[in-house]
């Protein structure tokens, strides 16, 4: 049996995810690969960081306003979980009325990376998506019907 490069490319990514998905001697449930993809794989977060990286820094209503749907409360907490875990710095200024500034930290540049590429990949293959759902819910229906 011949193996070819492509054999070897899906050996290579399933090796890397098992490595990922490797449980720690410490136990089930204290993975950190899990705990940071809890934290950061909401889609708050991912928009969080997208507007952060292309503005540089933002104040907390002009991020607000470009997160569409976000409510008051969820980008409070949201920075503060990105804040918590090293991907956004938050800065005071001592004017009257106070001035806060969030950027992202060099940790959550790292990160904007990852999630350009991850933004990358959706848009690439939205259309497929779509019709992927789209023939589910038809198969769906006629399973419902019949």
């Amino acid at each position: 049996m011949n193996v070819t490069n492509a054999d070897n490319q899906v050996d290579k990514i399933a090796a890397a995810a098992q490595k990922i998905l490797a449980i720690p001697e410490s136990g089930p449930g204290l993975c950190p690969v899990r705990d940071i993809l809890d934290r950061i794989g909401d889609k708050w977060s991912l928009f969080s960081i997208l507007h952060l990286g292309s503005a540089g820094s933002l104040r907390f209503n002009e991020l607000r306003k470009r997160i569409d749907g976000i409510s008051q409360r969820m980008l409070t907490v949201t920075l503060r979980m990105l804040e918590a875990d090293g991907l956004v710095t938050r800065t005071v200024y001592a004017e009257v009325p106070p001035r806060v500034e969030y950027c992202l930290t060099e940790l959550g540049q790292g990160l904007l990376g990852a999630v350009i590429e991850f933004g990358n990949w959706a848009s690439q293959h939205a259309p497929a998506i779509a019709q992927a759902r789209k023939s589910f819910a038809a198969r769906e229906k006629v399973e419902a019907e019949g």
